[in-house]
C-alpha cells in the first residue's frame, strides 16, 4: 500500500470533510537516484497474532541500474535480520542502519548494471506499536489477536524504490485457521492443518497464498475476522469485509463500491482488475488505504452516512497508482493528485455542482497551504512531509481541475481515457502527459503546465468597471437591422499580482435581465474588457464557478488553519497557535479559528481561555455550523472537569437542542449527560 496524502486527522481537528494527513518528515526518504530495481518478491510469512509476531522468507530477485558493490534495502526496524543467502544459498553479512531503516548487503563481486540476482532474506520480530515505524508516530504494520495489517508503506518486507519500482510477487501468509487473511492478486487458501505437537495454546493454522503477475505495487495484506459481503454487479468481483460493528452499513458500502468503479470505468476504461476487496482497517492507523484490488477504510470512517468520498479516492487508485504510477518522485501528483481530482468529478456525479464546489474549496485550501516549492519540483521535499503531501494531492488535484475548464469537458476526458490506456501497467511522467493533453487540445501547453507546475502562487483577481447606457444613432441601427439593441456597455480590467500569469478565466455578469457570461483571457497584472448586455448590469463576478485555483481571503484564512492543524498533530502547540492567530486576523469572526485556539487552550490545560475561545466560537459566523454543537460539549467538558457539574449539565442540554449530529455530536453530549466527563489519566 502507499501512502497517499488522505489528512488523517481526529474528526475534531478536521473541518474538511477530506483532510491532509499529517505525517512527520523523515530525512532518509529523501533517497539517491535508485540503483537497483527489483523485479519480484517470493514471500513466505507465519503470523502469531497473539504474541504480535511474524517470522519471514523473502527471495528478491533484483537488477542492478548501475554497477553496484553493496545492496540496500528498506525494512522495518521493529524486524531482525537473522541469515542472507546468496542465490546459490551462500551466507553474506548483512548490516542493519536503524537511522534510516534499511539493510545493507555486501556483494562479494558486486553486480554490473544491468545485471540480475537473487537475495534471501530470513527475519523475525514483534510488531504491536509504531514506536519504529517507517514513518514516525504512525502505525504501518501490526499484528494482533482481532486484525493484523502489513502494509507496503509498513516495510514488513525488504523494500526498494517505494513507490516507484513495479514489481510482481507470490505472497504466502500462515495465520491461526479462524483467520482470513486478504492481499492482492490470485488468491487461494489452503487446508486448516493441526500443529505437529497440540497443546492447549497453539491453533491449527490455514496458509493463503496471493499471486500477483502484473508489476505493480502489491504486498499489503490485512487478516483478521470479518463478516463478508459480495457483489457481481455489472460484471464486478466486489467483496465486502466489514467488521460486525459495521455490519448495518456494509450493503450502503456495497452500493456505492460498485456504482464508484462502474462510474471510473465509464470515464478512464477497465482497470487492471474488475476485482476489489473494501476491507475495514482498526481505527489505530490510516484513514484508508489502497493497493491492487483492495481499498480499506478504518473503523472511525466507516459512519451511518455513507463516506463516499474517502471511498472514491482509494478505489480511483486502481487506476491512477496501480495501473499508472509515477516514474519519480517530481510525477507523484499523477497517482494521488488524480485519484483526489477523481474523487471531486464522483461527488460532482452524486451531488451536482454544489457538491464540486464543495470539493474544490477543500482542495484550493490544501494546494496553497504550503504552496513555496513548484510542484515540478515537489521531489527534493519528504514524500511524508505536510509539504510533499499538499502539492502532490491538493495542487495535483487542482491542476486537473483547470486544465479541464482549459480544454472543456470532451477533450479533458479524452485526456485522461488516452493516458490511462497508454500508460496502463506502467510508470509515466508530467511530460507523458502533457503531450497526450496537448495532443487532443490542439495546441501547446507550455504556458499552462509551466504557470501551475513550475512556478508557486495563485492569483486574487480584482475587478472595476464603468457601465454606460447606450443609446443614439447605435440604437436605430440595430433597430433598423431588427435586431433587438443591447442596453449598455460594461467596460473594465481584472487585476491580479502575478506578472507572468495566463489564463481563460469566466466573467459573469448579474442584470435587471438575464445572467451573461463572458469568458475573458486575463494575460498579466492588467486585462481589459469591454461587453455589452441589454439589461443593467448589477453586479460583476470574476470566475464564480471556481474554476482557477485563487488566493481568497477564504482560502488563507482555512490554509493558516490547515497548517496549525498539522502542527497541533505534531505536538508544536505554540506554533499552532500562531497559525490560527494569523486566521483571526483575516477574520476576527470565524468560529472555525477560535474553535481550532480553543482546542489548543483545552490540550495545554488553559480552561479558562480555553472556555473563552469556545464562546467565542458560538458567537462567531457559525461556519462551519458543527462549530455550535461541539463548542457546547467542551464548555460542558471544562465546567466538568472544573467540578461545576450543574452548568456542564447545561452545555450538554444546549449540545442536544442545536439538533446537528456531525461527527455524532449528540451521542457524545448524551453520554456525558449520564455521566459527567472525566479528563484522561497521563501515561506514566
Amino acid at each position: 500500500m502507499l501512502i497517499s496524502p488522505r489528512r488523517a486527522l481526529s474528526v475534531l481537528t478536521s473541518s474538511l470533510t477530506l483532510s491532509l494527513v499529517v505525517l512527520l518528515a523523515s530525512p532518509s526518504w529523501a533517497a539517491e537516484k535508485a540503483r537497483l530495481r527489483v523485479d519480484d518478491y517470493q514471500i513466505e510469512a507465519e503470523l502469531n497474532p497473539h504474541l504480535h509476531q511474524i517470522t519471514a522468507r523473502a527471495k528478491v530477485r533484483f537488477t542492478a541500474l548501475q554497477d553496484v558493490p553493496v545492496a540496500v534495502f528498506e525494512l522495518n526496524n521493529d524486524l531482525r535480520v537473522t541469515k542472507v543467502l546468496d542465490e546459490k544459498n551462500q551466507p553474506l553479512s548483512a548490516e542493519r542502519v536503524t537511522q534510516d531503516s534499511t539493510v545493507r548487503v555486501q556483494l562479494p563481486v558486486g553486480l554490473s548494471k544491468d545485471a540480475s540476482t537473487t537475495l534471501t532474506f530470513e527475519y523475525e520480530g514483534i510488531l504491536e506499536n509504531a514506536d519504529n515505524s517507517p514513518v514516525p508516530g504512525l502505525k504501518l504494520a501490526y499484528i494482533g489477536d482481532d486484525t493484523s495489517f502489513l502494509f507496503y508503506a509498513g516495510r514488513w518486507f525488504p523494500v526498494v524504490g517505494y513507490g516507484l519500482n513495479r514489481f510482481t510477487s507470490t505472497i504466502s501468509v500462515t495465520v491461526p485457521a479462524h483467520i482470513l487473511v486478504i492481499g492482492s492478486g490470485k488468491a487461494t487458501a489452503g487446508e486448516a492443518v493441526a500443529p505437529k505437537k497440540p497443546t492447549a495454546s497453539v491453533l491449527p493454522t490455514k496458509t493463503f497464498t496471493f499471486v500477483s503477475t502484473k508489476p505493480s505495487f502489491p504486498g499489503t495484506i490485512v487478516a483478521g475476522i470479518f463478516q463478508e459481503y459480495k457483489s457481481d454487479e455489472a460484471g464486478l468481483d466486489l467483496h465486502v469485509f466489514f467488521k460486525p460493528t459495521h455490519q448495518s452499513q456494509a450493503p450502503a458500502y456495497t452500493t456505492t463500491a460498485v456504482q464508484e468503479f462502474t462510474y471510473f470505468i465509464t470515464l478512464y476504461g477497465l482497470p487492471p482488475s474488475q476485482k476489489l476487496n473494501v476491507v475495514e482497517l482498526p481505527g489505530d492507523t490510516l484513514p484508508y488505504m489502497w493497493a491492487p484490488e483492495m481499498a480499506g477504510m478504518a473503523g472511525p470512517s466507516i459512519t451511518e452516512k455513507t463516506n463516499y468520498r474517502l471511498l472514491a479516492d482509494a478505489i480511483a487508485h486502481q487506476w491512477w497508482g496501480v495501473s499508472v504510477s509515477p516514474e519519480s518522485k517530481d510525477d507523484w501528483w499523477l497517482s494521488d493528485g488524480f485519484s483526489r481530482y477523481s474523487e471531486a468529478m464522483y461527488v460532482e456525479n452524486a451531488a451536482g455542482a454544489a457538491g464540486l464546489e464543495e470539493a474544490v474549496k477543500d482542495m484550493s485550501v490544501g494546494a496553497l497551504a504550503y504552496d513555496t516549492v513548484p510542484l515540478s519540483s515537489a521531489g527534493k521535499l519528504d514524500i511524508f512531509s505536510t509539504e510533499f503531501q499538499s502539492l502532490a494531492t491538493d495542487k495535483g488535484a487542482m491542476i486537473l481541475h483547470m486544465l479541464r475548464w482549459v480544454l472543456g469537458e470532451d477533450k479533458y476526458n479524452k485526456t485522461m481515457r488516452d493516458f490511462a490506456s497508454e500508460f496502463a501497467g506502467k510508470s509515466a511522467s508530467m511530460d507523458d502527459f502533457k503531450t497526450i493533453a496537448e495532443k487532443n487540445y490542439g495546441d501547446q501547453l507550455t504556458w499552462f503546465f509551466s504557470q501551475w507546475l513550475d512556478s508557486t502562487g495563485a492569483p486574487e483577481f480584482k475587478v472595476k468597471y464603468t457601465t454606460y447606457r447606450l443609446g443614439g444613432n447605435f440604437a436605430k441601427e440595430s433597430q433598423a437591422k431588427q435586431e433587438r439593441s443591447p442596453g449598455f456597455r460594461v467596460t473594465g480590467e481584472i487585476t491580479q499580482d502575478l506578472d507572468l500569469f495566463r489564463m481563460p478565466v469566466d466573467l459573469r455578469i448579474d442584470t435587471d435581465g438575464k445572467t451573461e457570461n463572458k469568458r475573458i483571457e486575463v494575460v498579466g497584472t492588467t486585462s481589459p474588457f469591454s461587453i455589452e448586455t441589454f439589461g443593467r448590469p448589477r453586479r460583476i463576478a470574476v470566475d464564480p464557478d471556481h474554476h482557477v485555483l485563487t488566493n481568497s481571503t477564504d482560502v488563507k484564512l482555512r490554509a493558516s488553519i490547515l497548517r496549525g492543524q498539522a502542527l497541533q498533530q505534531q505536538g508544536d502547540l505554540s506554533g499552532a497557535l500562531v497559525e490560527f492567530n494569523k486566521a483571526l486576523d483575516l477574520n476576527k469572526n470565524s468560529s472555525l479559528a477560535h474553535y481550532r485556539v480553543a482546542e489548543v487552550f483545552f490540550f495545554q490545560r488553559n480552561y479558562q481561555s480555553s472556555a473563552n475561545a469556545y464562546r467565542a466560537a458560538i458567537d462567531g459566523d457559525g461556519e462551519p455550523r458543527w462549530t455550535e454543537v461541539w463548542s457546547h460539549i467542551q464548555l460542558g467538558k471544562i465546567f466538568d472537569i472544573t467540578g461545576q457539574r450543574e452548568r456542564a449539565v447545561g452545555q450538554y442540554r444546549q449540545a442536544t437542542q442545536t439538533n446537528d449530529n456531525t461527527f455524532g455530536a449528540l451521542e457524545e453530549a448524551r453520554k456525558y449527560l449520564q455521566k459527567g466527563y472525566e479528563r484522561p489519566k497521563e501515561k506514566q
